[in-house]
């Protein structure tokens, strides 16, 4: 099933040509390189610890299948920052020679490969280690440029393998947060739900089942997953990898991102660190997931059939406002300079703004009974996101109500694409949507 599922997606990508999923298919690393690559030289670039997971074998099997091997092993600690410096950096590497980029790691690693290589317009293959993230397979690479950080379209691995045995030997957190990034694709399709029904941005039908199809069983496996079970780790990595040529079909990132990733980008520009460590995207992708969530529900307590148009349109902030809002967010530089041009690409108001709001009040009923349909209780998935062992509260990852509230708030300038932040802001409700998702006032809290 997982094989025909994967086969099925990857016979719909430009760029993807074979993805192997199983147990021991790192022996088989030679073999694909034959098939999909032309030359007989590779790099593999790993960082220490990924080296010892698996880039050692397939070092091994690439030279066991006549192919001369380079290696460019980077530390492993301190953990990776995702930065287009890094990858311009390996993409200065891999030019001094023909070779085939082998990017063996798990988020940084991939993206940054991915970046180098299509710098250099060279195909590449990935080697993942981990269940911990959806980029394996995805054209766009989440990179930090100045400080801002955005996806940048990019080819994805035209060969990417996945050995069930390597990940279910990598750090349980790690599984976690491939877990936490998994659950982000719910609110995520409620986003994507209000900017169809607004006629925003309509729901790709190719796009949308290869994500929402079998989201529910992937997350229901959470147990299995903390307990490394060979046939929930498979649904998880699957589920990621389908997630990864779903962005790359409909070639954006709408079909995993929302107000869940907007939030968990802004936390990850900041550097949030908590235990001496970088926080992962994953766990801020799981804390976002859940913010998200609690939004949904308070959005859903609402009868916007109700909604005074008049009066929110009169309300409604104009442009000049909410540029003099991301500076005061951003102060002076390149993050507030970029999300100003966010902010302008989805600005309305006046008649515009009128016509969309009547599109909610009068369409909220059949709204409401899709996101119903879609999102789930958020108390329901911080059961779900502890279970496999990933972070779900704000205070996991040192983050404090206050700066929940702030970087809540913050997360609609980061993008042009619409979510439940932009719909709550636009009926003039969002701080009190905000307010009512924060945890309760704690004794001690994380970064304020």
């Amino acid at each position: 099933m997982t094989a025909d599922l994967i086969a099925g997606a990857v016979a719909r990508s430009a760029t993807v040509a074979e993805v192997l999923v199983g147990r021991g298919v790192l022996a088989e690393a030679g073999n694909l390189f034959r098939r999909q690559f032309r030359g007989d030289l590779a790099c593999i670039i790993a960082d220490e610890n990924t080296w010892k997971a698996a880039g050692a074998a397939v070092e091994a099997a690439l030279q066991a299948a006549g192919v001369k091997v380079r290696r460019h092993v980077l530390p492993g600690r301190p953990r990776l920052k995702p930065t287009v410096d890094l990858a311009n950096s390996l993409r200065d590497v891999l030019a001094k020679d023909g070779s085939v980029p082998v990017a063996v790691g798990s988020g940084v690693i991939n993206d940054v490969v991915k970046h180098a290589a299509f710098g250099l317009d060279r195909d590449y293959l990935c080697v993942g280690t981990a269940a911990s993230m959806d980029g394996y397979t995805s054209a766009g690479s989440p990179l930090s440029d100045r400080g801002f950080k955005k996806t940048i379209q990019c080819r994805p691995a035209r060969a990417v393998i996945g050995d069930l045995d390597v990940i279910a030997a990598a750090p349980a957190e790690m599984t976690g947060w491939g877990y936490g990034d998994l659950a982000g694709k719910v609110p995520a399709g409620g986003d994507w739900i209000i900017a169809d029904a607004l006629g925003i941005e309509a729901v790709d039908d190719v796009a949308w089942p290869l994500v929402q199809g079998g989201l529910r069983g992937w997350l229901g496996a959470a147990d299995a997953i903390a307990a490394g079970e060979a046939q929930a780790l498979e649904g998880l990595f699957t589920g990621l990898t389908l997630v990864g040529l779903a962005m790359e079909l409909h070639g954006s990132s709408r079909p995993a991102s929302g107000a869940d990733h907007q939030i968990a980008h802004l936390w990850e520009m900041d550097d949030l660190k908590f235990g001496g460590e970088r926080v992962s995207h994953g766990a801020c992708v799981a804390v976002g997931c859940v913010m998200a969530l609690r939004l949904f529900d308070w959005l859903l307590g609402q009868d916007l059939a109700r909604l005074d148009v008049a009066a929110a349109v009169a309300a409604a902030p104009s442009l000049g406002v909410k540029i003099a809002a991301v500076h005061a967010a951003f102060g002076p530089g390149e993050i507030a300079a970029r999300a100003v041009e966010e902010v302008r690409a989805k600005h309305v108001e006046g008649a515009a703004l009128r016509a969309r709001l009547e599109r909610v009040r009068d369409g909220w009923p059949v709204l409401a009974e899709r996101l119903r349909a879609q999102v789930l209780a958020p108390e329901a998935m911080v059961g779900m996101l502890h279970r496999a062992g990933a972070p779900a509260e704000a205070e996991e990852i040192g983050v404090g109500r206050d700066y929940l509230r702030r970087t809540t708030l913050n997360a609609r300038f980061l993008r042009s694409r619409y979510t439940v932040l932009d719909l709550l802001d636009e009926c003039g409700m969002l701080e009190a949507a905000v307010e009512a998702s924060l945890p309760l006032p704690a004794r001690k809290e994380g970064r304020a």
